[in-house]
């Protein structure tokens, strides 16, 4: 009898998406471009912010930082979910379904800060812009992205420790695509009622502090500049835009599963979606087309490495090549 107060679960089933067989092929073909759109569009980032001297900036630095952490964010769960997409057992182990819920609190935690900090980038520029390369130096603007990831890492270190003392010992299905905390910790054997308001109390301070934070930063942005010219405000009411459009896409899944994690509601994993698939690809459209800077390295990046002759002598080398 004793036997039943230690974890007996090995592993876990993940439902996944869908249970149709019939929708298993094209939900994999979907989810692989999308996935490679992550990859491409975010790498693209990043190699386009390092290469180009005239991006070596505090926006862009922290810019190419959230490109990194949206990597992370997508490939923490994606690639496991396209394999089971090809298996019709979606099986995970008790270990790695612990790495899961590990790496999602870290990627999502330390992108909330880092949203944080790009606000507050855009708050300096916009309201002091006398004093923004002294207030946003090198230094700090690496301060900022190290505590973003200590903040992720604190986070997830805690919420982990509400689980893996947890006994498991009868049901191991996960009705997502993902170990997410609030549905592991239903299955375990004993009450869970405290732990899921700790997990409440340590998500929600997190998701809603860094929401609130970020909307002063808007709101006392959005005043400062309503006094100065139209061009001011109209480049200013830009770049909130895409800042606003970003945040809501992010925090409003978050903050509904994680701090109403007691919803009998079924979207939680379509809300899971969002923030680990959605907002990665949206990151590099919405921070690039509408960013003339970006767009004009790209196609100084694209006319160094992919000149009209080197594509087309490519392309006939390869030719020759099938044809011996």
């Amino acid at each position: 009898m004793n036997e039943t107060n230690y974890s007996r679960v090995t592993e876990f089933v993940l439902l996944g998406l869908s249970s149709s067989k019939e929708l298993q092929p094209f939900l994999f073909l979907i989810f692989s471009l999308l996935y490679l759109s992550i990859l491409l569009g975010n790498f693209l980032i990043i190699l386009t912010v390092t290469s180009d001297s005239r991006l070596h900036t505090p926006m862009y630095f922290l810019l190419a930082n959230l490109s990194f952490i949206d990597i992370c964010v997508a490939s923490f769960a994606t690639p496991k979910m396209l394999a089971d997409f090809l298996v019709e057992r979606k099986t995970i182990s008790f270990e790695a379904c612990l790495a899961q819920i590990f790496f999602v609190h870290l990627f999502t935690g330390g992108e909330m800060v880092l949203l944080v900090s790009m606000a507050y980038d855009r708050y300096v520029a916009i309201c002091k812009p006398l004093h923004y390369m002294t207030i946003m130096s090198r230094r700090v603007c690496i301060i900022l992205v190290i505590i973003s990831w200590c903040v992720g890492f604190i986070h997830t270190t805690s919420q982990l420790a509400f689980t893996v003392n947890l006994p498991f010992c009868g049901p191991n299905q996960v009705d997502s695509f993902f170990c997410d905390l609030p549905l592991v910790t239903k299955l375990a054997c004993i009450d869970t009622y405290v732990v899921s308001l700790l997990i409440v109390a340590d998500s929600g301070f997190l998701s809603m502090s860094s929401f609130l934070l970020l909307v002063v930063s808007y709101t006392v942005i959005l005043v400062t500049v309503r006094n100065r010219s139209s061009a001011s405000m109209a480049k200013a009411r830009s770049t909130l835009t895409a800042h606003i459009t970003v945040v809501t896409l992010f925090f409003g899944p978050c903050i509904f599963i994680y701090v109403w994690p007691f919803s009998s509601y079924s979207v939680d994993k379509v809300l899971a979606v969002f923030y680990t698939i959605f907002t990665p690809i949206l990151n590099p459209v919405i921070y690039t087309l509408r960013n003339k800077e970006v767009k004009a390295a790209m196609s100084k990046l694209r006319s160094r490495y992919l000149k009209p002759g080197q594509v087309s002598a490519l392309i006939r080398n390869v030719l020759i090549l099938e044809t011996k």
